[in-house]
């Protein structure tokens, strides 16, 4: 695979499963821009090790679920370089509880970081990707999103609205050659994981047919695929990278 000469957006690239998205995009010759909230040093360290690979870093700190930072961090990573080819959304959060306790701050939050924040940046650069007749968007959802869980009904609906977002969106970009597909992860060795409670956690792992965590890098490894002309004739589909974990 390679991708230089594009230029990517990757969304919550500062940790996990987005900081190895932007490192293995980076890896095979793309400029990468990352946006971050709070953690500065560590988006500062990823937008280094990228330079390192000899491409172009930017870091922005920017709200994935307000319309303004998406559009502004779009015309700065375009100005810097010099266009753009590739969407990763990536971002998101969990805040969860039963749907008869759950609070309206608890859904909104994030639906408008999960849902809200991929169209946030989906109509920040769609409109350059239809002009130039190119692009490629990478939704990374969650198996979640297709099955339902117990106690993440905010959770769950705006990973299923990904999902319906993505394959609306090919039907809309597809003539104008702009690839759109997901990946749903399954349970995957991040901080998010880390902080689950050790039961939920274990009754996942046992779901998982491969009999272990899956890896940020194993995610990245799929998105860059999709990212690829490798993906050329692939759009509107999501793919499962969970170990077995949804048909277990």
């Amino acid at each position: 695979m390679n991708l230089k000469e594009k230029s990517a957006i990757v969304t919550g690239g500062s940790l996990g499963i987005g900081a190895a998205i932007a490192k293995k995009l980076a890896s095979l010759g793309a400029n990468v821009a990352i946006n971050y909230r709070k953690h500065d040093a560590e988006a500062k360290e990823v937008v280094a090790e990228m330079e390192k690979m000899g491409v172009k870093g930017l870091a922005v700190k920017a709200d994935v679920s307000s319309f303004a930072d998406a559009q502004a961090m779009a015309d700065k990573a375009r100005e810097a370089f010099g266009g753009l080819d590739i969407l990763v959304c990536n971002a998101g959060i969990n805040w969860d509880g039963v749907i008869w306790k759950m609070t309206e701050q608890q859904w909104d939050k994030v639906i408008d970081v999960n849902l809200k924040g991929y169209f946030n940046y989906a109509r920040a650069v769609t409109p350059g990707f239809r002009a130039q007749k190119y692009g490629k968007i990478v939704n990374v959802t969650s198996i979640n999103g297709l099955r339902g869980k117990f106690g993440q009904s905010n959770y769950t609906a705006s990973k299923g609205g990904i999902i319906a977002l993505t394959k609306t969106m090919a039907r809309e970009l597809g003539n104008k050659n702009i690839n759109v597909n997901a990946i749903a992860p399954g349970l995957i060795e991040t901080d998010m994981v880390a902080a689950m409670d050790e039961e939920a956690k274990e009754k996942s792992r046992k779901e998982i047919v491969m009999g272990r965590l899956g890896q940020p890098g194993e995610i990245a490894d799929a998105v860059a695929f999709f990212c690829s002309e490798m993906s050329r004739h692939i759009t509107g589909q999501v793919l499962n990278v969970d170990g077995g974990q949804l048909i277990a």
